[in-house]
């Protein structure tokens, strides 16, 4: 049954929250064990970026949105992941992870993707960047954000991700029902769409810094102390979700992203030899090369705003 996007905005407007809602002071931080306490900073630092990466992705989305009500949508939830972005960074403040008003750069991978995003997201189709933001989503906040509700005993914490997780399901369901709408499209105008999309050199470039990206993460949950499976499993989640609709199995950019995602979970295939060797490649960069920050990035705050 096709979802009522109508009442699925009416929905989000009503389970809106804010940063001053939660009570920052409230006691729980110590019970973060230090030998934990000195990874998260990283690890935070990424999942807030990787935020940003979905707040920016659903701004170009809005802009590609075929009726009103998708556009409203997709502009609530740009707001809605810089305020997770904004959550993560007050937890960070919380934990004692920042100095005066620090904002931590992103990693360069993450770095990567951001700047790609930045420079040419608005000109990707809406078959494009709706396949790809939820891989994202699925991928990375679901399996970093699992980590952290699974681990962190914080009571503060746990209520903001309990909110963040909220708004992702809403996040996830609109993005699958969007592919099942791209997928009502003849095969002739996805064919168009896919050949004029790769024969943009844009897109050849945000595959090479979303490949290594992927890897990165992988790598970084395994630092944490976490069983790789667990990206894994959240990965399979897109193809799982994807599966059930007939039509969204008819977008082509769907399916390569789902085969991508086969390849990931595969430790055998010999995709990882690229994309470690990605990973390796982007790490001799020096930072300073690829720092970019972006004019949305400048709303970041850890400030309980409203």
């Amino acid at each position: 049954m096709a979802m009522d996007l109508d009442d699925m905005l009416q929905k989000i407007k009503d389970k809106q929250w804010a940063l001053v809602d939660i009570d920052w002071d409230a006691p729980g931080a110590e019970l973060i064990e230090p030998e934990l306490w000195a990874k998260l900073k990283p690890f935070m630092t990424d999942l807030m970026w990787i935020e940003n990466v979905g707040a920016r992705g659903f701004a170009a989305l809005a802009k590609k949105a075929p009726t009103p009500t998708l556009k409203s949508i997709y502009e609530h939830f740009h707001a809605e992941e810089q305020k997770h972005a904004n959550a993560e960074l007050a937890l960070m403040r919380r934990w004692g992870m920042l100095e005066d008003d620090e904002v931590p750069p992103p990693s360069v991978n993450v770095q990567l993707v951001i700047t790609w995003l930045d420079k040419f997201s608005d000109g990707m189709s809406l078959s494009i960047l709706g396949t790809v933001i939820p891989m994202l989503e699925v991928a990375l906040d679901g399996a970093l954000i699992k980590f952290i509700t699974d681990e962190v005993k914080d009571p503060v914490a746990q209520e903001v991700f309990k909110r963040i997780n909220s708004d992702e399901s809403r996040h996830l369901a609109v993005d699958f029902e969007v592919m099942d709408i791209l997928g009502h499209a003849s095969i002739r105008k996805l064919a168009v769409e896919l050949v004029g999309s790769w024969v943009n050199p844009a897109l050849v470039i945000g595959t090479l810094s979303y490949f290594p990206l992927l890897n990165k993460m992988r790598d970084n949950i395994v630092a944490m102390g976490v069983n790789e499976e667990r990206l894994y499993q959240a990965m399979r989640r897109f193809q799982n979700v994807g599966e059930r609709s007939a039509f969204a199995r008819r977008v082509p950019m769907y399916r390569l992203i789902s085969w991508h995602g086969k390849k990931v979970i595969d430790r055998s295939s010999k995709y990882h030899w690229l994309a470690d060797s990605l990973v390796k490649v982007t790490g001799l960069i020096p930072a300073s090369l690829v720092r970019h920050e972006p004019s949305w990035s400048r709303e970041l705050t850890y400030e309980p705003v409203a």
